[in-house]
């Protein structure tokens, strides 16, 4: 008798780019820059360049500042054909301003220090 062998197909590796969000607006969708340098073809001076891309997050985990890894996939829309793959670096948090109640106490009063 001749046995069943299971063959797992992997899937092959998809070409994966690091950028940073830039837009977080839209459901499900990102904005990311990738910047990049490229070498002049007659002058030779290496010039900074950028692209931008539409990620599909499904989760929508991902805020404005964050750095992400993102791949090729399949076409989401006219102009999503990218998918986020991790978040490599968290953007830190927004810094609220206050009103200033803390530091000078609720009423408004300076603190003598005597003793």
């Amino acid at each position: 008798m001749a046995t069943a062998t299971t063959t797992s197909r992997t899937r092959p590796q998809l070409r994966t780019i690091i950028g940073q969000v830039t837009s977080a607006k839209m459901p499900k969708t990102l904005k990311v820059v990738v910047e990049y340098q490229t070498r002049h073809p007659k002058y030779g001076k290496y010039l900074k360049r950028s692209s931008v891309y539409h990620v599909h997050d499904e989760k929508s985990e991902a805020r404005e500042g964050d750095v992400v890894e993102i791949a090729e996939s399949r076409p989401f829309s006219r102009t999503k054909c990218h998918r986020l793959v991790r978040i490599v670096q968290k953007a830190p948090e927004k810094i609220t301003h206050d009103t200033g109640d803390e530091i000078t106490g609720a009423s408004g009063e300076k603190k003598d220090n005597q003793e």
